[in-house]
């Protein structure tokens, strides 16, 4: 089912994407969209969305299940509070990516804003993982609990920042792939130690790695043989000296 959402209101938008899948449709495409919010919002099950055009903020929050592609860029909390589902995404996304994640998958073609993988966390057999082939700004991966964030750094210019400052501020849990020689020790943040991957996480790596180059058809061969660092956090209670108890 093709939806043309020129000049719709995103609630407008949205009320027509419910009502389609309450009808049993399975895949829908959005031609146009032009910062609509909410896109997929709460969907559960699966259903197969394209989006032809720049989403709103909030894409996929609380989403269960389903797959959405964005043939674009897309705004800020791309995947806010996700629980469960895939997200592709064919160009750059905002501030706050992931934020709250529980579960599913997030692939980025291209560079990710500031505060990305924020409060993400695991749990059980829930295990979010973001992907980005570019950059990412400041605090990424800010108060993680679980999870894993990798950055690719492709087609990185030479006076940007790979990860930005902050890394790791707060991080308590889960862990980052870091495709560098080496990161600035100014730019990670007090709780976070570097150090190699280890035989499971290189199988961790390339189960998603070989995802994302497929998605966007990438080499490979070409990625995987540069050096990867590991962001882990130095406490499971970074802040415990300023409790009570």
């Amino acid at each position: 089912m093709y939806i043309d959402a020129k000049g719709m209101h995103y609630q407008k938008l949205n009320e027509l994407m419910h009502h389609s899948i309450d009808r049993g449709e399975k895949e829908i495409v959005f031609n146009n969209v032009n910062g609509h919010r909410y896109i997929g919002a709460g969907l559960c099950g699966e259903l197969n969305i394209k989006i032809n055009g720049v989403p709103g903020n909030d894409l996929a929050a609380f989403m269960n299940g389903p797959t959405i592609i964005v043939n674009s860029n897309a705004q800020e909390g791309v995947g806010n509070t996700m629980n469960k589902g895939n997200l592709i995404i064919h160009g750059d996304v905002g501030d706050i990516t992931g934020h709250s994640m529980r579960g599913g998958t997030i692939f980025i073609r291209e560079n990710a804003g500031y505060r990305v993988g924020i409060h993400m966390k695991a749990y059980r057999n829930s295990f979010p993982v973001i992907v980005i082939g570019g950059c990412a700004g400041d605090f990424l991966g800010e108060y993680m609990a679980g999870g894993l964030i990798v950055v690719l750094g492709l087609n990185k210019k030479e006076d940007w920042s790979l990860v930005g400052n902050y890394c790791g501020t707060g991080m308590h849990g889960g862990k980052m792939f870091i495709r560098a020689e080496y990161i600035k020790e100014n730019q990670l943040g007090k709780e976070v130690l570097v150090t190699k991957l280890n035989t499971s996480d290189s199988r961790l790596l390339k189960k998603y790695l070989k995802k994302y180059c497929n998605y966007f058809a990438i080499n490979y061969k070409k990625v995987i043989k540069n050096n990867f660092l590991k962001l882990i956090p130095s406490s499971n209670r970074p802040y415990k000296a300023v409790y009570a108890y």
